[in-house]
């Protein structure tokens, strides 16, 4: 299936009130056509939709498993929330990436342009997380206290913002109180570390 597809149908799946005004401004932020990165996991056009494919499909059947091992976590992990926070986690990346040339080596060591991605935060230079959460609920979109801290902690130790030992202590409690933060970090890392890797 064609990722924007299968991202609504799944979006779509957890019946949320304004879920189509929602999935209506993510087009009009760009973000089925953004990539996931500069020039790490998925930078290419569309990479986005697709990570964020990679991320839920993870998180859904990693919550299987923790299940498995521990049935007391399913009502901290509700299969709408865990779509909704994994899909969502990094809607902030929809309107930073703009499209450039860059000059690169070839196999033979000429100077070659290929075309890759700069970033530009000026539109809402908030933090990674906390911008998700905050593009989310401007469109009207309702989330969850505990899909709010899985989307804004999901970097964990490579949010910027995780230096100050007030984010430390916070992030600190966010686990404790909050399974699906673990379960959204847990799969963003698989997502882009191993099905996402780039093989060179």
């Amino acid at each position: 299936m064609e990722p924007k597809k299968e991202f609504i149908e799944l979006l779509q799946s957890t019946k949320r009130d304004d879920v189509d005004y929602l999935i209506e401004d993510l087009e009009d932020l760009g973000f089925f056509k953004a990539p996931a990165s500069t020039r790490f996991h998925l930078n290419e056009e569309g990479g986005l939709v697709v990570h964020s494919l990679n991320v839920c499909k993870i998180a859904l059947k990693l919550r299987e498993s923790m299940l498995e091992l521990d049935d007391t976590l399913r009502e901290q992990l509700p299969v709408d929330s865990v779509i909704v926070a994994s899909l969502l986690h990094d809607v902030c990346k929809a309107d930073i990436y703009k499209a450039i040339t860059k000059k690169q080596k070839d196999a033979f060591g000429r100077w070659v342009d290929e075309p890759g991605y700069t970033v530009d935060y000026s539109k809402l230079p908030v933090g990674h997380g906390e911008k998700s959460v905050i593009v989310l609920l401007r469109t009207g979109f309702d989330l969850t206290d505990d899909e709010i801290l899985a989307i804004r902690w999901h970097m964990s130790s490579w949010d910027l913002a995780f230096q100050s030992a007030e984010a430390k202590s916070n992030i600190d409690v966010a686990k404790k109180i909050c399974p699906l933060l673990s379960l959204v970090q847990a799969a963003d890392n698989l997502a882009s570390n191993l099905l996402e890797r780039s093989v060179e």
